[in-house]
């Protein structure tokens, strides 16, 4: 492979890891920008999106579990993927919604860490429902039929489903940043989050619309659940797994900003990408790309403590 084809393919490589981050850490960083609640239930959203999906798309085979035990082995309907997009948006969506109604507000002026507690806390128990209910066997994901080609590009092998998976990304955190910048709805929700009381004495609730940025955060979590499941199989901990690396992504990027979001995402990406497909002699550098992106959060940190695209905050 010539050194045009690998750096072409470290960076199709770099984006498309880098657009589930972005998926993850544009939900987290609006609710925890705009809500200023430390949600670390975002993972079992994530993996929610992604068994929904698995099952309305596609279907799945249980051979652990109470679900196995008591005879429900094959279940899914086989839709297809975009339905099962849709579904999957719309589902977890309401479970967000729910979630802020009647858990996450009651937290609200909470310290950080009851929050953290009963986030992760809910984390877990979903974690262990999906585990007892079908197994922990990890579930393949076909990439749909429509996207299971090759990139046409010479010397470089990745599926289009990884050009595909960028594409969505870009579509969904458009559509979620214009809604935010160019809406009243964003107006509200901004001003809100500079100053609620101002807003709350020129008669707007501020619960309407701070539930719908915790569904819209939500969804963001489950569609990235369905989407990164052909690259990554399914299995109850994936969430767990991906929260901390989507966290990272929203602290460097900056607390509640969604252009922030998706430089870190890209920046995370690249260089997870660069280290697994780097060989240095014999050596291959795979086994340091988690320890990568910790370094790189280091040093943008070290430089900007409040992120690449972060406000200072004035602690005088």
């Amino acid at each position: 492979m010539s050194l045009v084809a690998d750096l072409i393919s470290i960076l199709l490589n770099g984006l498309q890891q880098g657009a589930i981050y972005i998926l993850l850490a544009v939900g987290l960083s609006i609710i925890l920008g705009t809500l200023e609640f430390v949600n670390f239930a975002h993972g079992a959203l994530y993996i929610i999106g992604a068994y929904v999906g698995l099952y309305v798309a596609q279907g799945l085979v249980v051979s652990e579990g109470y679900l196995a035990e008591a005879g429900f082995s094959d279940l899914g309907l086989g839709m297809g993927f975009i339905v099962g997009m849709i579904v999957v948006a719309l589902v977890v969506f309401v479970l967000g919604l729910l979630f802020e109604r009647f858990i996450a507000r009651a937290f609200y002026d909470r310290p950080d860490t009851d929050q953290i507690l009963v986030t992760f806390g809910l984390a877990i128990i979903v974690q262990e429902i999906l585990r007892v209910s079908l197994g922990s066997t990890s579930q393949p994901v076909n990439q749909p039929t429509w996207a299971s080609g090759s990139v046409p590009i010479p010397g470089v092998a990745i599926s289009e489903w990884r050009i595909y998976i960028i594409l969505i990304t870009a579509l969904l955190v458009g559509i979620v940043y214009a809604l935010v910048e160019y809406t009243d709805f964003g107006l509200v929700v901004r001003a809100g989050t500079m100053d609620d009381e101002m807003v709350r004495l020129l008669g707007i609730k501020l619960s309407r619309p701070y539930i719908i940025v915790f569904g819209i955060g939500a969804a963001l979590a489950g569609v990235a659940g369905l989407v990164a499941g052909p690259l990554s199989p399914i299995n109850p901990t994936a969430g767990t797994d991906i929260l901390v690396p989507a966290f990272v992504t929203v602290v460097i990027g900056g607390v509640g900003s969604i252009r922030g979001a998706v430089a870190a995402g890209t920046i995370l990406g690249i260089t997870q990408a660069a280290l697994i497909q780097t060989q240095i002699g014999t050596y291959n550098l795979a086994p340091w790309s988690q320890v990568g992106i910790y370094a790189i959060a280091a040093i943008i940190l070290l430089v900007r403590p409040e992120g690449l695209l972060g406000e200072e905050v004035d602690t005088a």
